[in-house]
């Protein structure tokens, strides 16, 4: 599959990938809800395309998209979501938690920013044995301003890790205005640690594809860290909770302004049109049996509760008393 038409693949995986989870919410089969990556897909596929199989990704909350773009099979995604047993995690991780360590997805972060530092980490613990596997680790606008972001900027600067940041910028956190919130810049922050940074459209897949490459090769050759920051609008609520509490942070007017630079259509443009209907149908065939295999699946047994919760066969290092 060419480049245009695996990334108007992904795309679509996600979008109706989301889509679909957005309607197993409303009828109850996903409880608690989920956080929509409507608007952001071209920045997962963007960014996954440029990855080997071997390297790593961790991600947020928002990480359904990134998760499906690294190669996580939809099926046992959508059963996670729907806490069934057969899901990548057993139905333990949910919306928010979902990891493949086989497939390099170290897992999705509900605390904000928290995912960089473990990026990082397992790029730099690659480095040290001989690899040139490289992280890539995702962080919303919201996230600039943490701590742990910083922290984790200086010692990837310091020590040149081979990890790629990328920020999402869709504007709002939650349901504040970046503007409203962030002094100065996301690049700016990355510049302040002598991290080569750059701007890019995050609606758009290959633009995504191309800064992303750059920064891996960079980060392969062993020159450190790079962050792209992802413009884009998130067409969907921050989280499903909106679409019945109706928070007023955004106008109707707001919104559908941001939604006409949409990553389907602007990938969809560039194969031609046959194609793209037969992904689309390939598309719906595979969601479809994602969706019933997640109704279909059972739940966790309730007497392992309390498994996985405390690791067992723990043996101290040769020197520890």
């Amino acid at each position: 599959m060419t480049d245009a038409a695996g990334l108007y693949r992904t795309v679509r995986l996600i979008r109706r990938f989301e889509e679909r989870a957005v309607e197993l919410v409303r009828d109850g089969t996903i409880l608690g809800g989920i956080h929509p990556y409507l608007g952001q897909e071209a920045i997962a596929a963007g960014t996954c395309a440029a990855l080997r199989p071997d390297d790593v990704i961790t991600s947020t909350h928002r990480g359904h998209g990134h998760v499906l773009a690294k190669g996580a099979d939809p099926a046992r995604t959508m059963a996670e979501l729907t806490g069934r047993a057969t899901g990548l995690n057993r139905g333990r991780g949910g919306s928010m938690h979902a990891a493949d360590v086989s497939l390099g997805i170290l897992g999705a972060n509900a605390i904000v920013g928290a995912a960089l530092p473990i990026a990082a980490g397992a790029a730099w613990a690659a480095r040290r044995a001989g690899l040139d596997r490289v992280a890539v680790t995702y962080f919303g606008d919201g996230a600039v301003s943490q701590g742990v972001v910083l922290e984790t900027f200086n010692l990837a600067a310091l020590w040149r890790v081979p990890v790629v940041f990328v920020c999402e910028n869709n504007g709002f956190a939650t349901t504040t205005r970046f503007a409203d919130a962030v002094a100065g810049t996301v690049t700016g922050r990355a510049a302040a640690f002598g991290i080569p940074a750059s701007t890019v459209d995050g609606a758009d897949p290959a633009v995504v594809l191309a800064a992303t490459r750059e920064a891996v090769a960079r980060a392969r050759a062993g020159d450190g860290p790079s962050l792209i920051e992802c413009q884009v609008y998130r067409f969907d609520a921050h989280h499903t909770w909106e679409h019945s509490a109706r928070p007023r942070y955004r106008s109707d007017e707001e919104v559908a302004a941001g939604m006409r630079r949409d990553p389907v259509e602007i990938q969809g443009a560039r194969i031609p049109a046959g194609d793209r209907a037969a992904i689309d149908a390939g598309i719906e065939t595979i969601l479809d049996q994602a969706v019933r295999f997640a109704r279909e699946s059972p739940f966790p047994d309730v007497a392992g509760a309390l498994d996985h919760l405390y690791a067992d066969g723990l043996r101290a290092r040769a020197g520890v008393a």
